[in-house]
């Protein structure tokens, strides 16, 4: 399994950045995916999660301003992150959990929120 993200890049407060995360080597229908981040001295922690139904949940902090959403044709996962904030700033990382609790991870992307 294979998870290749994308999207990351410099932002100014209130900008946006949509990250995306192709995965190849896997049945991607059938398989949860979710975001993850880690800033500098801190822990990595979740920041959105869909699953093969659909269903998402979010960390409150990002509520109401990320999206994630899944195009099963494309083998994708997206982050769309809005009004984007410094706090924001991190290693974001793309994760597959298949039915049978494989966790699969893929390289990060850096996002930099900042004037």
């Amino acid at each position: 399994v294979q998870l290749q993200a994308s999207g990351g890049g410099l932002v100014q407060p209130g900008g946006s950045l949509r990250l995306s995360c192709t995965a190849s080597g896997s049945i991607f229908s059938i398989n949860a995916m979710g975001w993850y981040r880690q800033a500098p001295g801190t822990q990595r922690e979740l920041v959105a999660h869909i699953t093969s139904g659909g269903s998402t949940n979010y960390a409150d902090s990002v509520k109401g301003r990320f999206t994630i959403s899944r195009d099963n044709a494309k083998n994708t996962v997206y982050l769309q992150m809005n009004s984007l904030k410094p706090e924001d700033t991190a290693v974001y990382y793309c994760n597959q959990e298949t039915p049978w609790r494989e966790d699969y991870w893929g390289k990060g992307t850096q996002v930099t929120v900042s004037s």
